[in-house]
């Protein structure tokens, strides 16, 4: 966590080379990202994105996504925003590791 506030968090996500976040949605907080370092494809809703250093992505409340690394890793620095933040508020659809909530 690298600042928190009224309605605000940033943190600095790291991915490893070749792996993935979970396939995951939030109900009560959008998040805007900014590749910091490396190469990937983020899944945002239907879209698949190709990103790179520099690049600015919005993911609105309740939008599906997830982000994968290029082989030489991903860094993303994270903002959420949003009434309630909270990391109970990750619901988890597809995970690699076996965090998958069950309905």
């Amino acid at each position: 966590m690298l600042a928190v506030g009224e309605g605000y968090q940033v943190k600095r996500l790291h991915l490893e080379p070749n792996q993935r976040f979970s396939l995951q949605r939030h109900q009560q907080r959008s998040e805007q990202w900014l590749v910091l370092a490396g190469q990937g494809v983020v899944q945002l809703g239907e879209d698949s994105l190709a990103v790179q250093l520099g690049q600015l992505l919005a993911v609105p409340v309740a939008c599906v996504h997830r982000a994968s690394a290029g082989p030489e890793g991903l860094e993303i620095l994270e903002v959420q925003r949003g009434s309630v933040l909270r990391e109970d508020d990750i619901e988890r659809l597809e995970d690699d590791y076996g965090r998958c909530q069950l309905a």
